[in-house]
Parts: structure tokens; sequence; C-alpha cells
């Protein structure tokens, strides 16, 4: 194991056993922690594709993931896992140890997800980078599907599939656009108003575009792929998406995603960085500005779900009131009706649709 600081070259070369390459950027003073680099490596020559797999207690999953890159059908790749300071390193390291020949392993104190997407990206060998994460799948030929779209028109920067959702969740065994869709041209204006999501699991970019960008802002967690998206947009980076499922993405119940609160918040967030820059046209500030106002409703409205399920009826009535001023929607206020005359039987009236659904779907 050697720790190296970061420096500014195209090529640190270390012998400690094995070849160690570096390509690391300056302007960080976190340590990274280079580890067994495979041996396809020391023959100089670059593979077409770079993997990108941050971890983070990810001991658990990251053997399945590697498993489904390593069956790809296409094969002209290098993995990177980047630890990004995981407490479970210890067990993660032992897990790893069967794939050490076929992986570049970096260590590194904890960034967050975008920071250390960026150590793998500034790492990268490959002309093209995907972006997986630690607990995720890819369908065997997610690479050859994707490739197989940028290669054939240079214009394209980056592509997106669709992928089915896994876990112990009720939306298991349904597909990511089935609930966040992509219709018509992937625009600056379509990712803030959601009519196009990319779904970074099964994504592949042209490396040089995720470097013109900026790379991901490590100040954003959970919604730093998104503020990507829009920077690309909006530098003239084309994003497109097939519908095909090429992967699978696990749904933790406690997860960040699965917190709408924080997400609502997380691109609340982003789209005010969006709204800072000063190269926006005239239509783009509009559609921003109108939509951060219907994701402030959003936000009140989960806000108020939570309330409502932590039992705090006033505070539930407060937000969804707040909410319904700008969805002005009859259900939402027979809602509000009931919150206010008959709390209980709304709660017991939501718990009975809870398990109904969770029965239909179950037997289905």
């Amino acid at each position: 194991m050697i720790i190296v600081p970061r420096l500014r070259g195209s090529g640190v070369v270390i012998r400690v056993g094995v070849v160690i390459r570096c390509q690391i950027p300056v302007g960080s003073c976190s340590r990274v922690i280079l580890h067994d680099v495979h041996e396809a490596e020391t023959t100089g020559i670059a593979p077409l594709v770079s993997v990108i797999i941050p971890t983070y207690r990810a001991a658990q999953s990251i053997a399945a993931t590697l498993d489904s890159v390593l069956a790809q059908t296409f094969k002209d790749y290098e993995i990177i896992v980047v630890n990004d300071g995981s407490p479970d390193t210890e067990e993660l390291e032992k897990v790893l140890a069967p794939y050490r020949g076929r992986i570049i392993y970096l260590r590194q104190d904890n960034q967050g997800p975008g920071g250390a997407r960026n150590t793998g990206i500034l790492r990268a060998r490959g002309q093209y980078v995907a972006l997986l994460d630690a607990d995720d799948l890819w369908a065997p030929e997610h690479l050859a599907a994707q490739l197989t779209v940028l290669e054939a028109d240079p214009s394209i920067d980056m592509v997106y599939a669709d992928a089915r959702i896994f876990g112990d969740v009720p939306e298991a065994g349904r597909t990511v656009m089935e609930f966040c869709s992509s219709a018509g041209e992937v625009t600056f204006e379509r990712l803030v108003t959601l009519q196009c999501t990319v779904h970074i699991c099964v994504s592949v970019c042209r490396r040089e575009a995720l470097l013109r960008a900026g790379l991901f802002d490590p100040a954003f967690r959970g919604t730093e792929d998104i503020d990507m998206w829009l920077r690309m947009a909006r530098q003239g980076s084309r994003i497109t998406y097939q519908r095909r499922v090429l992967g699978c993405y696990r749904r933790h119940p406690g997860s960040l995603s699965a917190d709408r609160v924080a997400m609502q918040e997380g691109f609340l967030a982003v789209l005010a960085k969006a709204a800072c820059d000063p190269h926006l046209t005239a239509v783009q500030r509009k559609v921003l500005d109108r939509q951060c106002v219907v994701e402030r409703a959003k936000l009140e409205f989960h806000k108020g779900k939570r309330a409502f399920l932590d039992g705090d009826t006033e505070s539930a009535v407060t937000h969804l009131t707040r909410a319904n001023a700008q969805h002005n929607s009859l259900k939402l206020a027979t809602v509000l009706m009931l919150l206010r005359v008959a709390p209980g039987f709304l709660r017991a009236l939501y718990q009975w649709r809870d398990r109904h659904l969770y029965r239909l779907k179950t037997q289905s």
C-alpha cells in the first residue's frame, strides 16, 4: 500500500510488487490511498470504458455488483472501485480480495458520492465513463447497448436507459421510467421540469463531457447527479436515452432516495444553484422560477405527510395547507378537512390503504 499526495501529472509510476499509475488532480488536501492495480494496466493500453463504482457501507452488495460488470458481453473496460471512507473498510476489503486482479481500488477520506465519482473520473483512462453504484446491477448487454448508441453518433455525450427496481420496497419489479419517465429531447428545460430524468446507474458518458462540465459538486449528496446533468445540458452537451431495461436499481426503505423531504430539499438546492448561472436565457430562467414554485409546494406536501405519519396533526395541517395553495386540489382539501375533524379516522384509513396495496402487490 502506498499513500501519495494528489499531484498534477499524467503518469506517476511507483513499483511495489505491481505497477501503480496515478493520475490525480491538484486542489484537494485529502489523501488517496491506492491498492493493487490489475495487470492489464501495465501494458499501457487504455481501455475504451472506465467503470466507476463509489463504495460506502457496501460490503454486503458489492460482490454482486462486480459480478454483473464482469459478466458484460463488452470486455474492453477497467473497473475503478473508490472506497469513500467507508466504516466497513475491513469487511469490504475481504470481499474485494478475490477481485483484486480485476479492479483498481482507491481509498480516500469521505467526500460523498459526488467526490468519490470525481476521484474515479480523474483516475480513469477510458474514453467513456460508466457510473455504477455499489448496490446496483447491470444486465450483461448494458455496456454493449449503450456504446452502440454513442459510437454511432459522435455528437451524443451521454446515454442512459431504464432499470428495474428491486429490494424490500412496494415498487419492486417495476421500472424506474414508470415513475420517472423521459419524454422528448433531453434539454435543460426538460431536466428542470422532470420531463426527462437521467438514471445514473444505467448511464454511459464521454469522459471529456464530464470534465468540461466541471465534475460532480461534492456539496450535494443524493442530488449531485441532477446538478451535473443540468450543467452538461446548459453547456450544450447532448444527452439521449433508450427505453431498454439494462440494469437493476436497488431501493432501500431507509435510503436517501426514499426520504422524500430530503430529496425535495436537495432538488430545490440544485435549482437554486442553477438559477445563479449568469448565462441562462430568459426562457430557461422563467422555467426555473416556475419549477421552484412547484417544487416548494411538493416539499410542503411531503413535510405535511411526514408530520401526519408522525402524529403531529397541527404541523401536518400547516404544511398541507401551504401545499394546496399551489395545487388547489379537491382531494387535498378533503384530506385537510378530515385532518381537522377526524385525524384518527384518516390515519386508520391511510394504514388500511397501505396494507391493502401491499397485499395486492405480494399476490400479483
